[in-house]
Order: C-alpha cells, then structure tokens, then sequence
C-alpha cells in the first residue's frame, strides 16, 4: 500500500489536473490565449473531429484563436474527469463536457469527450494530448434529434456525420 505522503500526493495531482481542465475551458470561453497556452506543454499535440490538428503549444492556441475567432459567446461545462496515473509525472484522462457555442447567427449545443494526456512540466500538470471527439452537435433547433439521427454531428457549413461514440447495442 502506498504511504500517507503518496497518496495525499496523488489527492493534490488529482485536484492539480481537474483545476487544469476547469481551467482550459475558462481560458477558451475567455478568449485568454496567454492563460490557454499554459495548460499545453510545450511539444503538446491537438485534435479534434472536425477541425484541423495542431502541434506545439504556438501552434494549438494559433488554431483555437483562429477557429474561435468565427464564433460568438461560448460555455464549456465539463462533468466529469477520469484519470489514471501510470507515473508521478504523467496520466491519462477522460473528460465528459457539454458545449454551447455561437456559430453563425445560431447557437449550437453538443457533448463531446477529450481523451487527454497529462504530464508535469516545469513543476505544472499541463495537456500533452489532448483530442476532442464529438457525441453529438446540432444547432438548438435541432437538438431535438441530434440523439436519434444516425447523423448527429452536425457543425455548420459541413455535412452532417456520425457520432464519434455511436450507440452500441449489443443484445
């Protein structure tokens, strides 16, 4: 059994990366780039379904302000964050949130999942990896299908596509 000293260290780590994630999000709704860019390491990578990949901390805030700058008002709400510690200085993560963004002249709703990589960097949880994948994503008036609809990705100006994370329904 871990000592005291470890596990009130990985209750600190824990309570370090979930304050990371709530921190991502607030930069990113707060057009706060210099915020947003210290949650990435510095050879950090980016992904998301959709949009376009991106490498080194420079480069993920170039392509967030760049995809950001087409929007309206946003509002990430994560829910919850799973992670699995495979050292003192790196985990993995799964963070389940919902979006509400301004795209266009319409407001779009959606969950989506990051499947993060953690690791400490100059004494500081940061993103290594980070990819968002989509659940579902309409404008609201047509959330009201965007659970049912084989194709319920659907962001502007693109064809509507599948869910990242379809419905399984095995027996």
């Amino acid at each position: 059994m871990p000592s005291l000293e470890e596990r009130i260290r990985i209750l600190e780590d824990r309570a370090a990366i979930q304050d990371l994630v709530a921190g991502y999000f607030l930069a990113a709704d707060d057009d706060d780039y210099a915020a947003l860019a210290q949650c990435f390491t510095r050879s950090a990578r980016f992904e998301a379904s959709g949009f376009e990949d991106a490498d080194g901390r420079d480069g993920i805030v170039a392509v967030l302000k760049a995809a950001r700058a087409g929007m309206g008002q946003t509002v990430h709400t994560p829910h919850h964050v799973h992670i699995r510690f495979d050292g003192p200085d790196a985990a993995d993560g799964l963070v389940c949130a919902h979006l509400e963004l301004g795209l266009g002249e319409a407001t779009y709703f959606g969950a989506v999942r990051y499947i993060d990589r953690y690791e400490r960097e100059d004494g500081e949880w940061r993103l290594a990896v980070r990819a968002m994948k989509v659940v579902h994503m309409a404008p609201w008036s047509g959330v009201e299908a965007s659970l049912t609809s084989a194709l319920n990705v659907r962001w502007p100006g693109a064809e509507p596509l599948p869910s990242d994370f379809p419905r399984r329904r095995d027996g």
